[in-house]
C-alpha cells in the first residue's frame, strides 16, 4: 500500500498565479485558487483512489522557527491579501470534506509537516510513501526503494536512484548541498562564490557538510579549478553553510501535542467517504457557478461508488 501526502500549498498557488485559471464567483471575487485546487484534488482521488492520504499546508510565512533563526529566510515572499487567505481557509475545508485529513502550522513548515508523518508512517511499516509535490526538497524524505516524489503535473515520478542520477546528489545530500550552494528560491545563502558545479563534486567527494570541514586539507588538494580558493571560502563562511543547511533540512521528528500532525492517530490518515452534502453546501457557500458545483458533487458521488 502507498501512504500519499500532497504538498498542498503547491498546487493552491500554481492555481492562484496561473495564467490559464480563471474563476469568479457570483460577485466577481476571484476562485481561482480554490477552484484549481479542487480540480486537481478531484482529479487525483479519481486517478489513485488513495486509502492512505494526507495533505499538507503552509501556514507560518514569517513566523516559523525558521525565520526565527534567519529573518531574511524566504523574505521575498508576501502575505496572502484577504481574498487570498480565504480561499486557502477553504482549500483546507475542502480536504476535509473530500475525506483528506489536512495539517497547518504557524511553526513548521508544511515540508515538515510531510517530514514527520513521512517518518510515522514508515515505523509504522508503510508499505511506500509517495510526495506528491514538485518541490525537489522534499526528495530528501526518500527512504525506502519504493519511496517516490511526484510531480503530478509532468507525471513524472522519481525514485532515490533517480534522484541521484538526476541532480548529482543522494537524496539525504540534499540539505548539504543546499547549505553549499543555497536556495535563491528561499533565501538561503550558502556559501557565496561556490556555485552547483563545485557543491556537486564536493559531495561526491565527502559525504556532507561535516566531512567537509573534517577534511577542509583535502579540499585544495581536489581535481578542480580554482580548489585553493574554495578551501578559503568553505573556511571563511563556516557559519553561513550550516545555517542554510539547517534552513534546508526537513524536520522528522516533530514531537508537540499542540502540532495535530506529530500526534494525531496514523488511523485518522484513512481516506473517508465523501459528504457529498457538505460538499454542495461548501460550494453553494462560495457562490461557484451551479454547472460547476453539480459537476464536482457528481464526481463525488461515482467516487463514492467506487470505493465500495
Amino acid at each position: 500500500m502507498t501512504a500519499y501526502l500532497i504538498d498542498a500549498s503547491i498546487y493552491i498557488f500554481q492555481a492562484h498565479f496561473s495564467p490559464h485559471i480563471e474563476c469568479y464567483d457570483a460577485d466577481g471575487e476571484d476562485l481561482s485558487a480554490l477552484y484549481g485546487f479542487s480540480q486537481f484534488l478531484m482529479q487525483f482521488l479519481r486517478r489513485e483512489q488513495p486509502v492512505v492520504v494526507a495533505a499538507a499546508m503552509d501556514e507560518s510565512l514569517f513566523c516559523g522557527f525558521r525565520h526565527q533563526l534567519c529573518e531574511n529566510y524566504k523574505s521575498n515572499r508576501e502575505l496572502p491579501d484577504e481574498n487570498l487567505a480565504r480561499q486557502l481557509q477553504g482549500c483546507a475545508e475542502l480536504c476535509e470534506i473530500l475525506g483528506i485529513a489536512s495539517y497547518g502550522s504557524r511553526t513548521y513548515e508544511a515540508d515538515d509537516i510531510i517530514g514527520t508523518l513521512s517518518r510515522r508512517l514508515r515505523a509504522s511499516n508503510m508499505e511506500t510513501i509517495g510526495i506528491v509535490s514538485r518541490d525537489k526538497d522534499l526528495a530528501q524524505l526518500l527512504g525506502k526503494q519504493g519511496d517516490f516524489l511526484w510531480d503530478y503535473q509532468k507525471n513524472l515520478k522519481r525514485t532515490s536512484a533517480e534522484i541521484k542520477s538526476d541532480f548529482g546528489v543522494t537524496p539525504q545530500q540534499i540539505p548539504d548541498y543546499l547549505g553549499l550552494v543555497g536556495d535563491a528560491v528561499d533565501k538561503i545563502g550558502g556559501v557565496p562564490g561556490l556555485g552547483p558545479v563545485k557543491g556537486r563534486a564536493l559531495l561526491q567527494e565527502f559525504t556532507g557538510l561535516d566531512e567537509i570541514y573534517d577534511n577542509l586539507h583535502k579540499v585544495e588538494g581536489l581535481p578542480l579549478r580554482g580548489a585553493s580558493r574554495l578551501s578559503q571560502l568553505l573556511e571563511r563562511h563556516r557559519d553561513l553553510a550550516y545555517l542554510s543547511k539547517k534552513l534546508a533540512t526537513i524536520v522528522q521528528d516533530v514531537d508537540d501535542e499542540d502540532e495535530t500532525f506529530s500526534v494525531a492517530p496514523l488511523a485518522t490518515l484513512r481516506r473517508k467517504p465523501v459528504d457529498t452534502q457538505l460538499l454542495g453546501d461548501f460550494l453553494q457557500r462560495y457562490k461557484f457557478q451551479k454547472r460547476f458545483c453539480e459537476n464536482m458533487v457528481g464526481a463525488a458521488g461515482r467516487l463514492n461508488q467506487r470505493d465500495t
